[in-house]
């Protein structure tokens, strides 16, 4: 186990400057603006800090984690829980960006009491400043935001609604489809809704959707005039093991760099490179494993586990 100084949650800005905190209604004044929203997933205290402290306006805790880092086939296994489980870690991580949080598969699915309810634990326990639902359901994001939560909508290709489109497949590919999508989109709006996410879906449409909405939509597979785009992270830095689908472009690549490390790691052990002495501990000077230990010297800097903290070690 490695014990390392950190400052929870602490961000980029210097100390003692105020950091603009982004809410739902900024993302809405940035629409008005024509200021492009960013957005990016997370599911964990550093990528979370990292995307935060790189400036990403929106970190929504994906329901894509069940399958970029729990190793499932699809979305519908993860769960109410372990989706709290990652909001926190996520949210004690972030200081400025919005932090939104899917509700998974079954979680919303049934009575509205009980879909509110659940919506209620993301708030109150995991911290999470808006939930996102996927589908045009109405009533639901009325029901929410009766609640006081804020709600993200989600149309055109929906993760969750695998089997029945058959397979992950661009949607509203016609006409009269795209003219569905919209009227989902404004009835959704008209409901409460904050923001529309579009994926999946035709150039075009998304740009009709987006001219024809008073909240801003955020595109993934949706095209450049959306008013902000959102990719999964381990998309972006090539962490999924898998070709990409159209819409990512990777920016970096993580899978490279850690496999990389950890080979020149694994090659260090074997050949006893590391640790070297410089990484060692050591008894006090002139003291043998034959003498008492009563005398040693618990305030010197061999007696402190991270050395780069011993500046900071009490006097």
């Amino acid at each position: 186990m490695s014990i390392t100084q950190s400052s929870a949650g602490a961000g980029a800005s210097q100390p003692g400057l105020p950091i603009p905190k982004v809410t739902m209604p900024a993302l809405g004044e940035m629409k008005r603006q024509g200021k492009p929203i960013s957005a990016l997933t997370a599911y964990d205290y550093p990528t979370a800090r990292l995307a935060d402290e790189g400036g990403i306006d929106l970190i929504l805790v994906g329901d894509s984690l069940a399958m970029v880092v729990l190793g499932q086939e699809n979305t519908l296994a993860v769960t109410v829980d372990e989706m709290l489980h990652h909001t926190r870690a996520v949210r004690r991580a972030v200081r400025r960006a919005l932090v939104v949080s899917d509700m998974p598969f079954g979680s919303y699915h049934g009575a509205i009491a009980d879909a509110v309810a659940n919506a209620v634990r993301f708030v109150k326990e995991a911290g999470a400043e808006a939930v996102k639902i996927e589908g045009p359901r109405v009533e639901l994001v009325r029901a929410l935001c009766d609640a006081e939560i804020p709600v993200v909508g989600h149309l055109g290709l929906t993760p969750q609604s695998v089997h029945r489109m058959g397979g992950y497949r661009v949607q509203a590919r016609t006409a009269e489809a795209a003219r569905r999508l919209e009227a989902d989109a404004l009835a959704l709006v008209h409901a409460g809704a904050s923001a529309i996410v579009l994926e999946g879906v035709p150039r075009e449409a998304a740009a009709a959707i987006t001219a024809a909405l008073p909240v801003p939509t955020i595109g993934i597979g949706a095209g450049p005039e959306c008013d902000g785009q959102i990719l999964v992270f381990h998309d972006l830095v090539n962490l999924t093991f898998a070709p990409p689908a159209k819409f990512v472009r990777r920016y970096g690549d993580a899978s490279a760099l850690l496999r990389s490390a950890i080979e020149h790691y694994r090659e260090d052990v074997e050949h006893r490179a590391f640790p070297s002495d410089a990484e060692s501990y050591h008894l006090p000077t002139r003291q043998t494993m034959g003498e008492s230990a009563q005398d040693a010297d618990f305030d010197s800097e061999e007696a402190v586990v991270n050395r780069d903290a011993f500046e900071d070690w009490p006097s």
